[in-house]
């Protein structure tokens, strides 16, 4: 076994020492000097990583039986703080099986869907936890979704039934699906919870036939890009989520978790939820993210580890009150979405030591960590040992996403510092590399890239543009189809999102491109939330044109009241970049475009905008 953890580790020391003799490059030796002490670390944590995973892979662990270790280990530890409640081990073990016993008498078995639609709490980790212990699959709901995309969500999932909290009742109501609903809530002396109190608590025998290769649940995309797709995870899969996390961010026992974000979510979900269930951690939850609350709540319950996605340090930031002192336990930051803008800001305003900043998807095999607090990097694979963790930059079509390939039909890797499509080879029988895809089979598909390299090869198909510097650092640019081309240069809106967020005092915006007809390339747009009416789009002009190239200043803006977020604390842009220059006659929108005769932003009509395309007004 120990063969097996170690011989990653040799061939990249073999590889390295091939490639110095070739190269006989002094920039070799001196990046390797540079990179030695986080490859070390990295290696290290890796090693342990395989260890525990070549372990559970071998005695067969799924979920349930690595939790119930757990509670015989310690029972009367608290696994999860929730308010002025305390679940320990023990009672949450009891109450999942009570779950299981229930769901079980009523006629659910191995291979079905359930669907949980709840708000953050103990009770909706011990619903899933107590259906996998009868093999039953759950799927869960983005608490946002209504209407035809809630609809659209069960049907993919091919749920059997819906338990659901009472503060969705409504969205609940306003669908026509056949199905059986559950209502839940927590202090009713009725219904669901009254129902599964009255069960035994003692363990369920179909525990004992379910498979590590078994789903344990479904995850939803959040759908900023079309409806949500459900990812497949396993509970190997689960499992291996928990212990990269776990694994490589050197988390202990001892350490305390604070998740606020939501449990259908892959961070909060398995990232999170699984320190506690793998490993024994205990966590602080909050039913719903809250800046003003975030630290106060890490005070209260003492917790050393928080957890973070989307724009929740920009949100932190903005509520922060300069010069008010910050006073809390937290020592690590695990998430993903820091802006490299604000990342050093960030740190120092609140004290942290560490930021694990990762890259990944739900679905994907071609995951990242930043474990030595290099600013703005999502991750980073040493040069040397692309062989050893094939994660590779590809060239594509920026605007569409689409490989480049040469003559031959293969695709051509990028060179250093050279931005590209990030992809992962895709290899059966192997955790971190394997793609379980959708519960849609033609959405699987599009995910995957074949014969790249050499026939017959297959690589998951990240959707993400990235670039690699020369230590093996990764830096996100921007998703693929958000890129777009206006005076024969690339744009990446992510860049331009974060300039525009910094100038107008860190603001919510959406960036995007618009066609102008009769104008080659797409025009850049910037929707700006603006709810009091503080930004100055002088000031913005200004801002932007000494911070961005001419090209990338959006020639359109609007300013907007709100902007609408998803589950997730991503904005979403399809719907805005539908609407494009929309002269509709909300009165929560004002538009402006950008004269370049005056490098001003100017307000916009639909009479200027006519003039705009009749090359009257030059943009």
């Amino acid at each position: 076994m120990m063969a097996w953890i170690w011989s990653p580790w040799l061939a990249i020391v073999a590889t390295l020492c091939m490639l110095l003799l070739i190269h006989k490059s002094y920039r070799w030796i001196y990046i390797v000097y540079k990179t030695f002490p986080r490859d070390a670390k990295a290696g290290y944590r890796f090693a342990k990583l395989n260890w525990r995973m070549s372990r559970w892979i071998k005695a067969k662990a799924t979920v349930p039986s690595i939790f119930r270790q757990l509670v015989e280990k310690h029972p009367a530890k608290v696994i999860f703080f929730f308010e002025e409640e305390s679940w320990t081990f023990q009672k949450l073990d009891e109450f999942s099986n009570q779950v299981a016993h229930h769901f079980k008498a009523k006629g659910f078995q191995k291979g079905d869907s359930v669907a949980l639609m709840m708000e953050n709490r103990p009770e909706y980790v011990g619903f899933w936890l107590g259906l996998s212990k009868i093999g039953v699959t759950a799927a869960l709901i983005n608490t946002n979704l209504v209407s035809d995309s809630l609809i659209h969500s069960l049907k993919i999932s091919n749920t059997k039934a819906l338990i659901y909290g009472k503060d969705f009742e409504k969205a609940v109501s306003g669908i026509q699906l056949d199905l059986p609903k559950f209502q839940f809530a927590p202090s009713a002396s009725e219904g669901l919870a009254e129902e599964i109190s009255r069960e035994p608590s003692g363990e369920v025998s179909e525990q004992e036939q379910i498979l590590p290769t078994d789903k344990i649940m479904y995850i939803f995309t959040s759908g900023t890009t079309g409806l949500p797709k459900a990812a497949m995870i396993t509970h190997i899969r689960y499992i291996y989520a928990a212990v990269g996390i776990n694994s490589l961010t050197n988390l202990s026992p001892s350490d305390i978790v604070y998740n606020p974000l939501p449990f259908y979510h892959t961070a909060g979900g398995m990232l999170a939820v699984g320190q506690g269930l793998i490993f024994g951690l205990s966590l602080a939850l909050r039913k719903k993210f809250s800046a003003s609350n975030y630290w106060a709540d890490c005070r209260k319950y003492n917790c050393t580890v928080a957890v973070y996605i989307g724009e929740i340090c920009r949100y932190l930031l903005v509520a922060h009150q300069p010069g008010s002192q910050v006073d809390h336990p937290v020592k690590k930051m695990v998430g993903n979405g820091l802006r490299p803008q604000i990342w050093t800001e960030f740190i120092e305003t609140f004290h942290i030591e560490n930021v694990f900043e990762f890259y990944g998807s739900t679905e994907g095999n071609s995951n990242l960590i930043n474990i030595d607090n290099t600013p703005g990097s999502v991750g980073f694979v040493p040069i040397y040992a692309s062989r050893v963790y094939p994660v590779i930059l590809i060239r594509c079509d920026e605007n569409t996403g689409s490989p480049l390939r040469q003559a031959n039909g293969c695709c051509i890797r990028c060179k250093t510092n050279e931005a590209g499509l990030l992809i992962g080879k895709v290899l059966k029988n192997r955790v971190h590399r394997e793609f379980a895809g959708y519960a849609d089979e033609k959405a699987t598909e599009t995910k995957l890239l074949r014969n790249v390299f050499k026939m017959g090869d297959l690589y998951f198909n990240s959707g993400d543009i990235l670039i690699q510097d020369e230590f093996g650092n990764y830096y996100f640019k921007d998703r693929t189809g958000d890129t777009f081309r206006w005076k024969g240069e690339n744009v990446a809106t992510s860049e331009v999102e974060a300039v525009i967020s910094n100038v107008a005092g860190l603001k919510d915006t959406v960036v995007y491109g618009v066609q102008i007809p009769g104008t080659e390339g797409r025009a850049g747009m910037a929707v700006i939330e603006d709810p009091d009416g503080s930004l100055d789009v002088t000031k913005l002009a200004q801002g932007l044109k000494s911070r961005l190239p001419r090209y990338a200043i959006p020639i359109f803006l609007r300013i907007m009241d709100s902007l609408s977020i998803t589950g997730t604390f991503k904005l979403k842009k399809v719907d805005l970049q539908n609407e494009a220059v929309d002269f509709g006659t909300n009165q929560d929108r004002r538009l402006y475009f950008y004269s370049s005769e005056s490098s001003d932003y100017r307000p916009l009509t639909s009479e200027i905008y006519q003039e705009i395309v009749d090359g009257k007004v030059k943009v």
